[in-house]
């Protein structure tokens, strides 16, 4: 039974801790926030017996084995490198930072210090991707030629929000590109960005797009585009479609339920679950299942350092591509060009 400690008690942390105490694999030990108020009666609720607003207390507790990172992104790397030195594995909610020389320092400290490291990225823990992949990998479609990701969000973040989140490609669009290296298992090699505001002027003002479109060229010659929407009114909108040489394959929204209803006004089925809240609750769980069973060395962590960092870089890129109007290029030699990330 792993002893957990997770630092940042926001809307994700109690997410975690929730899913957390519900396994037969791990307890939450502790949990430490800067805002104490209410945390003591929560806590108290899910039988966490430590609460602090002290992270470091997280770090030198010799009963925990792992730490959970769900504070905000400006604080992962730095913490990333403490607990890699106090010798815990680490679960970092994405992105690992907003800087691809700072994920790399925390991504040395992982290595140097052996843990294990893995990024939540929890899409590709959800059934309906993790289909899509594993088709495309078997071969059942082919050589993968064609690769659509659409994503959009049913109501834009507040003004607030986006000024601390790094912009839509790093917040939001790096779950598409985290996917699209998923699915197709090739490296990209070429970003290509375009942008618009056409939801709400706030977004605008802090020099960010809401609405935006990249095209991505892989190693192995596939062509991928991302479509991004932070207000689409009928709900969440999450679909894939793999294109290759010998077939396709697509996935449609999940839904509340399957039933179509079909009379002289029209045919009529549920809108997509509302919130990734709900439409990502399995994958979820599965996420932080699966990091336990890689710490036991049932398999290796399934969306590690690397990816994270990779899924940042070309995040970069497409901002940059937007910025300048070209296409940007990218190579993958690293200084962390290690398996173990």
């Amino acid at each position: 039974m792993f002893q957990v400690g997770i630092i940042g008690a926001g809307r994700i942390g109690k997410l975690h801790a929730e899913h957390i105490q519900r396994t037969s694999m791990a307890r939450v030990r502790a949990v430490s926030d800067v805002n104490m108020q209410g945390l003591d009666t929560w806590a108290s609720s899910l039988h966490i017996p430590v609460v602090t607003d002290n992270y470091q207390d997280l770090l030198n507790d010799p009963d925990i084995d792992a730490i959970f990172i769900c504070s905000p992104t400006s604080t992962h790397a730095t913490i990333i490198q403490e607990a890699a030195r106090a010798g815990k594995h680490i679960f970092c909610e994405k992105p690992v930072s907003f800087s691809v020389e700072t994920t790399e320092l925390a991504l040395q400290a992982v290595y140097e210090a052996n843990v294990m490291l893995q990024v939540g990225f929890n899409r590709r823990f959800d059934h309906n991707f993790k289909k899509v992949r594993d088709t495309v990998q078997g071969g059942v479609i082919g050589e993968p030629h064609l690769l659509r990701i659409t994503s959009r969000d049913p109501e834009p973040p507040p003004a607030e929000y986006v000024a601390k989140s790094g912009g839509l490609f790093m917040d939001m669009m790096i779950h598409d590109f985290d996917m699209a290296r998923y699915v197709v298992q090739s490296e990209v090699v070429e970003v290509y960005a375009q942008g618009a505001n056409l939801i709400d002027p706030k977004i605008g003002e802090l020099n960010d797009v809401d609405t935006a479109v990249v095209m991505l060229t892989f190693a192995n010659g596939a062509i991928g585009i991302i479509e991004n929407s932070r207000k689409a009114v009928y709900g969440y909108d999450q679909r894939i479609e793999a294109f290759g040489s010998k077939g396709c394959i697509s996935t449609e929204n999940d839904r509340p339920s399957t039933a179509v209803i079909s009379t002289s006004d029209g045919v009529m089925i549920d809108k997509p679950l509302y919130f990734f809240l709900e439409r990502y609750t399995q994958a979820y769980v599965q996420e932080i299942e699966d990091f336990f069973r890689s710490i036991q060395g049932e398999f290796p962590i399934v969306c590690d350092g690397n990816d994270g960092l990779q899924a940042e870089r070309l995040a970069q890129a497409a901002k940059e591509s937007l910025l300048t109007g070209r296409p940007v290029k990218l190579n993958h030699v690293t200084v962390l060009d290690r398996k173990c990330l």
